[in-house]
Formats: structure tokens, C-alpha cells, sequence
């Protein structure tokens, strides 16, 4: 009869892993930046009338732009979470639970930090000069209607990391080779 062989399994790295998973989490936190000016760049406007009461209302099915807006918006940060999971994944020394939790927190603030560049890189972009008389066509400027799209972003980094890991099949998730 033959005894399998006892490993012992690795212990989850903490304390080593802090200071390298709050630079994880800025580094990756900053990608909203350029994120937000991708997405002033590509996001459609709308073309509205004014209307008796002195309100915008969008011609025909420009009102669909917001929906567009608010979809590339979610696919630049579903590529950015696909990309930098798979980047955080490649620090081979830092693999764990501790860097992933990071990858995602640092992901959620650069969605939401995304989302309030996008709205700046506009700047005036968009701005009417002068009072608009009824009838007036005018441009008004995109918008991300909802605030959920932020957690596209983690959730695509943490899908990643997690696929990776599972394939990966190592109890160390390879550290000890780095």
C-alpha cells in the first residue's frame, strides 16, 4: 500500500501583500481617466427641439443616444476589466486573494472616476450661447444615465483573475516560481 504524500497547502499572504494591493488598486483606480476621455470621444450626442414649455425634448430617435452613451461607455470598461485582470494576473509574486480584492476595488473607483471625467472632458463642449427660442434644434451634450455601469468593470476583473486561477491548478497559484 502506498501513501499518498502530505503537502502542506500554503497559507494565504496578508501583511506582505497590503502595500503592493493599495498600488494595485491606484494603479488600476487611475485607468478611469483615460476611460472618461475615450468615452467623451465616442459618445453621441443628442439633437433636441425646445419645446412651448421652454424643455428639450429629443427628435425621433435621438433619444436612443442616451442608451448608446451608456453602452460604450459599459463596453470601455468591460475592455478595461477583461485587460487589467488579465495584468494583474501577470504580477506572479503577489497572486492571492488579497492583490484580486485590490484589482476590484481599484476597478470600482476608476468606473467611477470614469464617469465623472467622461461628464468633464466634455467641458463646453456642448454648451448653448444665448437663450434658445421655441422650436430651436440644439445639442445636448451625452450622458451616463445610470450609475450601475460602474461595476462592469469589477466584475470583469474579477471573472478573469478567478478563470485564471482556476486554471492555473497550482496551490500557490505559481508564487514560488517568481
Amino acid at each position: 500500500m502506498v501513501l499518498p504524500i502530505q503537502r502542506e497547502r500554503p497559507k494565504v499572504v496578508v501583511k506582505a501583500d497590503l502595500l503592493p494591493s493599495v498600488t494595485v488598486a491606484s494603479t488600476i483606480g487611475m485607468a478611469g481617466i483615460p476611460i472618461g476621455w475615450l468615452w467623451a470621444r465616442l459618445a453621441p450626442p443628442q439633437q433636441a427641439v425646445i419645446t412651448r414649455d421652454g424643455t428639450p425634448t429629443p427628435i425621433d430617435l435621438e433619444s436612443w443616444h442616451s442608451f448608446d452613451a451608456l453602452v460604450i461607455f459599459a463596453l470601455l470598461l468591460l475592455g478595461a476589466g477583461l485587460f487589467l485582470g488579465a495584468l494583474t494576473w501577470l504580477l506572479r509574486e503577489r497572486r492571492g486573494p488579497v492583490v484580486m480584492l485590490a484589482a476590484v476595488a481599484g476597478s470600482l473607483l476608476s468606473g467611477w472616476l470614469g464617469t465623472l471625467m467622461g461628464t468633464a472632458f466634455l467641458g463646453d463642449e456642448y454648451a448653448i450661447s444665448g437663450r434658445p427660442e421655441i422650436g430651436d434644434v440644439i445639442t445636448l451634450a451625452p450622458e451616463i444615465s445610470s450609475q450601475w455601469v460602474i461595476i462592469v468593470q469589477p466584475l470583469a476583473v474579477a471573472l478573469v483573475y478567478a478563470l485564471l486561477a482556476a486554471w492555473n491548478g497550482e496551490d500557490d497559484l505559481g508564487r514560488r516560481l517568481a
